[in-house]
């Protein structure tokens, strides 16, 4: 990270133990290290024990992305983040509108065979991630599971986990696996206006889709991400949190060039 970048995520962390009133040892290694191994592990798409010797051990950056998942921390930097860049840009804090979509990833063979399933569509083998952005393509919130569970089926988790993480979001593009008693269902449960943009029957080759490019530009800089353009973890909250860590580093990009 830059010296920028760090400004902007050192406060968003936990408060080290040794210095609250409960009190604690000193922390051994420095927390922009730690963030600095995440990072690469997620950018590279490296296995854990293949940190370079520049970073702390892996077990110590491990235990810290374990801990760090524990408390949340993930998803209230992210939260922020967005937040900052929103209002950077000339955006309110919380977004009004979103869009949601899924990509389907390969899993390698340390994905257990209860969490992966077949995708007839993708003719993919493996996990499924299905997003939920705001109209900038900043990430509000990740569910990942089988490949072979329907959008309009997974979609019920995400749009609970939508109405938990931004009660403001009244709208919700969508593609047309969404489709059907999943609109009248968000409206009844969620209060979320789900409203399908369908590609014209009549167009041929690539075409633009209004608003549904938002998530598809986000899908792609996620696969920026070696760790996340293939599946290699054992747990769906695993992959949940590298997709997490993947926006984290582009939205601190964003909010540092836009503080400078």
């Amino acid at each position: 990270m830059t010296d920028a970048e760090w400004a902007i995520l050192e406060p968003l962390l936990p408060t080290p133990a040794c210095t609250t009133a409960g009190g604690g040892h000193p922390e051994r290694y420095c927390r922009r290290e730690i963030v600095d191994a995440l990072r690469y592990l997620v950018d590279q798409g490296c296995k854990w024990r293949g940190l370079p010797r520049d970073f702390a051990p892996w077990k110590r950056v491990y235990a810290y992305f374990q801990r760090w998942e524990k408390a949340q921390v993930t998803e209230q930097v992210v939260d922020e983040l967005r937040r900052r860049v929103r209002v950077a840009v000339g955006r309110d804090p919380e977004p009004s509108a979103a869009i949601v979509d899924s990509q389907s990833v390969r899993a390698a063979a340390t994905v257990g065979v209860g969490s992966r399933g077949w995708d007839q569509a993708k003719k993919v083998t493996g996990r499924k991630r299905h997003i939920a952005v705001d109209t900038l393509g900043l990430l509000i919130c990740v569910v990942a599971g089988p490949a072979n569970v329907q959008d309009r089926d997974a979609a019920r988790v995400l749009f609970a986990l939508l109405r938990l993480v931004c009660p403001t979001v009244r709208l919700v593009w969508a593609d047309g696996g969404y489709a059907g008693e999943l609109v009248k269902t968000a409206k009844r449960y969620w209060s979320l206006a789900v409203e399908i943009v369908k590609r014209c029957d009549a167009a041929t080759g690539f075409v633009v889709l209004p608003r549904r490019w938002v998530v598809e530009r986000s899908f792609a800089h996620l696969a920026n991400a070696r760790r996340t353009v293939r599946d290699y973890e054992r747990f769906e909250e695993t992959h949940e949190a590298m997709v997490r860590w993947a926006a984290i580093r582009m939205m601190t990009r964003l909010a540092a060039q836009h503080a400078a």
